[in-house]
């Protein structure tokens, strides 16, 4: 089924209004609060999403010139540290969420009239345009759940988690790979329940091992936002079972995870 881009792009939307409504009343001591990303205050969250937001975008509407670009960035080592340094450089709290501001509305705007499933270029593989907006909705909600920590502010469900859900579930191979770990050549389930009650679930229904559990937890473990332990997550089998240690819905090397928040059993 093809997918629905303007719908994406409305949920893409909603998202970043959650987000936006969080940050408006920060004052520089709310900006400089550090995050559960070690080393990330709030502005770096908010500067790493408006400055991959432009790249999104760029990789979209240039792709060729995106290319060159990224092997440039690429050869200059770890692409997030050289660009939260170079954002720290240029932008205080104020400017960055003006900033973000603009690129997501740019990017929102560039995209809506276009194919979903034209293939664009990004730092990994290929992608389609549908996948390129999928990731930035999770990207934005992963990066919001370490704003929301920081502020103590509590997290609300949303059905817009299936998307992050969906890419969570798509990583199964990813996460091993990453670790430098064979795929066990196992077909898995997800069968996950939202907040409201409802069910989401991608699999095979008649899949050897399967994960179940509520839709943010699930959401929660493969941003590496929770560590397992304080979620709801049941594992069926080995491969599941392993999986839950290591599921990593984002690209690059290894993420490191979150420790047991306190009080966890």
């Amino acid at each position: 089924m093809a997918a629905d881009l303007g719908a994406l792009c409305d949920d893409l939307v909603a998202e970043s209004a959650v987000l936006e409504a969080l940050l408006e009343p920060l004052d520089e001591a709310g900006w400089l609060r550090p995050t559960p990303a070690a080393g990330w205050t709030v502005f770096d969250q908010v500067g790493h999403l408006a400055h991959f937001d432009e790249r999104a975008r760029r990789s979209i509407v240039a792709p060729e010139e995106f290319r060159i670009e990224a092997r440039a960035e690429a050869a200059e080592g770890d692409i997030v540290g050289v660009s939260t340094a170079s954002i720290r450089a240029r932008h205080d709290g104020t400017t960055a969420l003006a900033w973000w501001r603009e690129e997501r509305r740019s990017l929102v705007d560039s995209v809506r009239p276009l194919d979903p499933s034209t293939r664009v270029p990004w730092y990994g593989p290929d992608m389609t345009i549908a996948s390129s907006i999928t990731a930035r909705l999770m990207e934005t909600w992963a990066h919001g759940v370490d704003i929301h920590d920081a502020l103590d502010a509590p997290l609300v469900a949303s059905p817009r988690l299936r998307h992050v859900a969906f890419i969570g579930a798509r990583a199964f191979a990813n996460s091993f790979t990453t670790q430098g770990l064979a795929v066990p050549e196992v077909r898995v389930r997800v069968e996950l329940t939202g907040a409201d009650g409802s069910a989401w679930a991608v699999g095979p229904d008649d899949a050897e091992e399967s994960v179940r559990g509520g839709l943010l937890d699930f959401c929660l473990l493969t941003t590496q936002r929770r560590h397992r332990d304080d979620t709801d997550l049941v594992a069926s089998g080995p491969a599941t079972d392993r999986w839950l240690s290591i599921a990593q819905a984002f690209a690059g090397p290894p993420g490191t995870g979150r420790p047991r928040r306190e009080g966890s059993s």
